[in-house]
């Protein structure tokens, strides 16, 4: 499956946020989207998962597919059948609903089943009767994975998966990821720690002001300080 966006525009009310985001995610690829703040990450996750409509936007131009099948126009939950996991920033898990009830909730028959999310943070069974606000922010962020697992995507998709956590945690998350890339899970990733997406990820793609200004693999990204200076760096 793979996941294919071409001159992707959208605004929020009559403000243009996307003019032309170009990227796609092959099968078994890790791929980030890089950036600085308000460049348009964000938005372009919510373009693609059908979620700009409940944030006052809109797609307004561009392509969006997954396997060939279009996005544009279906609603959240129909994307999601379509094998589209989010993990989305800010965490959002239920907050009056338990860590078991949290992850049974949207869950989709498949390898990732209430034990092996156990087994890939044990944590989660330690706190499986505890309310999703009475967790840490670092156990949050696991649930929020799992929770987004438990729906076995065909593309796993991640906004800021490590931001705001503790060492451990982050390491904990970057660890999960790794097994999940050598498992051959499909993940379009956004996050700010580029030593740990520079080992990650196959490839990269940089919006600045709602447009792809570049996309390649990890030596080409590294090997281009200037690149980075001028579009990641604050």
């Amino acid at each position: 499956m793979t996941l294919e966006v071409e001159a992707l525009a959208a605004a929020y009310g009559p403000a243009p946020a996307l003019a032309d985001v170009a990227l796609s995610v092959g099968e078994g690829e890790v791929v980030t989207l890089l950036g600085r703040n308000g460049m348009g990450k964000t938005t372009t996750v919510r373009a693609i998962m059908g979620l700009l409509p409940s944030v006052g936007g809109r797609v307004t131009g561009g392509r969006l597919a997954f396997g060939g099948a279009a996005l544009g126009g279906r609603p959240p939950h129909a994307v999601a059948r379509l094998g589209l996991g989010l993990v989305p920033e800010g965490r959002q898990v239920f907050p009056t609903l338990s860590v078991r009830e949290n992850l049974v909730a949207t869950a989709r028959p498949g390898p990732w089943d209430l034990r092996a999310v156990y087994g890939l943070f044990p944590r989660l069974e330690e706190r499986a009767a505890n309310l999703g606000r009475n967790l840490s922010g670092g156990e949050q962020q696991m649930l929020a994975v799992g929770r987004a697992l438990m729906t076995n995507p065909r593309l796993l998709i991640l906004d800021e998966a490590t931001e705001g956590l503790a060492p451990l945690v982050r390491a904990e998350i970057w660890a999960c990821l790794e097994r999940l890339k050598r498992e051959g899970q499909s993940i379009l990733l956004i996050d700010k720690n580029l030593s740990h997406v520079l080992r990650l990820a196959d490839r990269h793609v940089i919006l600045e002001k709602g447009r792809t200004v570049w996309s390649g693999d990890s030596a080409a990204l590294a090997a281009a300080p200037e690149l980075r200076e001028r579009f990641l760096h604050v």
